[in-house]
């Protein structure tokens, strides 16, 4: 046998697979929630720099809505997810960074705008999705507004229970389109201008469901003391049955279930769901590394 030739052949074999072990992660896009912005070093900003840490220096886009801090900070409240939506779209298909795919991860409303990316944006395409305390299936109440003085969120809450599927409500404030009222279904159904059509309940979009499912992973993680989101279950898809306000409908059983396709993903092992203990997005290092990480840690492909 000709050993300078074997070595050789052996050089290859563990050159590939270095090549493969150590491949490229895929980038990162994030979606902020409400009272927050892409950039601030104590929120988003942080959390950028820990997963370019992590991630062996992959490349993270924080979305910022608009020309300015202030205006993505606006836009959490005031500017329509429809608008938003058309935004992200047009500036995640000009960056080449994101042409092979991307994971998500979205935090609080965020979550539920990533999902609707997912199902009306699908280039350049998302890979997993990560919901940190998204509220697909709604809030029926909102006992506190994030940075927001209290006289404020007193008033955007007057708003939303008695005005929310007004058209100017839903034109111009942004909670009012995910407002859920189980007491008035049809109302919601007739006048939400955003989660209505997202959930495929004012007809049945069969490419909102098909592009979900093209997603590997769909991971929604709830934080089990929230007293932001009325009923944290939404942050797992579940919401209350309707005509009452104490009863959550396990998803199982709502048609949310079928409508947008989630049955499939979840015979395919898409959907993973996670909790953690604290108050809304509050969570602790240790829980984001070991849980959160490892599902944007594939190659690739």
């Amino acid at each position: 046998m000709n050993w300078n030739i074997f070595l050789a052949f052996l050089l290859i074999i563990f050159v590939n697979q270095v090549t493969t072990t150590n491949g490229e992660n895929y980038p990162v896009v994030m979606w902020h929630g409400m009272g927050d912005t892409c950039c601030f070093p104590f929120s988003l900003g942080s959390i950028k720099k820990l997963l370019e840490q992590e991630l062996n220096q992959t490349y993270v886009k924080s979305l910022r809505i608009g020309d300015n801090l202030i205006m993505d900070y606006e836009s959490g409240f005031f500017i329509h997810p429809n608008k938003q939506l058309d935004y992200v779209c047009q500036e995640l298909a000009k960056d080449e960074k994101l042409k092979d795919g991307y994971n998500a991860i979205g935090f609080s409303q965020g979550g539920q705008f990533l999902r609707a990316l997912a199902q009306r944006c699908p280039t350049p395409p998302m890979k997993v999705l990560i919901s940190m305390g998204g509220q697909h299936q709604g809030v029926f109440g909102l006992p506190k507004c994030p940075s927001l003085s209290s006289k404020t969120c007193e008033y955007i809450r007057r708003i939303l229970n008695t005005a929310a599927y007004e058209e100017w409500a839903q034109m111009d404030l942004v909670q009012a389109t995910y407002w859920h009222d189980p007491l008035k279904e049809r109302d919601y159904m007739a006048h939400s201008t955003f989660l209505a059509d997202i959930n495929n309940e004012v007809f049945a979009n069969g490419v909102y469901a098909e592009h979900l499912n093209r997603l590997d992973k769909f991971v929604m993680v709830k934080f089990l003391n929230d007293t932001i989101v009325q009923p944290k279950e939404s942050q797992w898809f579940e919401f209350y049955k309707p005509g009452q306000d104490k009863e959550i409908l396990p998803l199982k059983e709502s048609k949310v279930y079928e409508q947008l396709a989630l049955r499939q993903m979840d015979i395919n092992k898409k959907l993973v769901f996670l909790a953690t203990e604290g108050d809304h997005l509050q969570f602790d290092k240790k829980w984001f590394l070991e849980n959160i990480i490892p599902l944007l840690s594939q190659e690739k492909k």
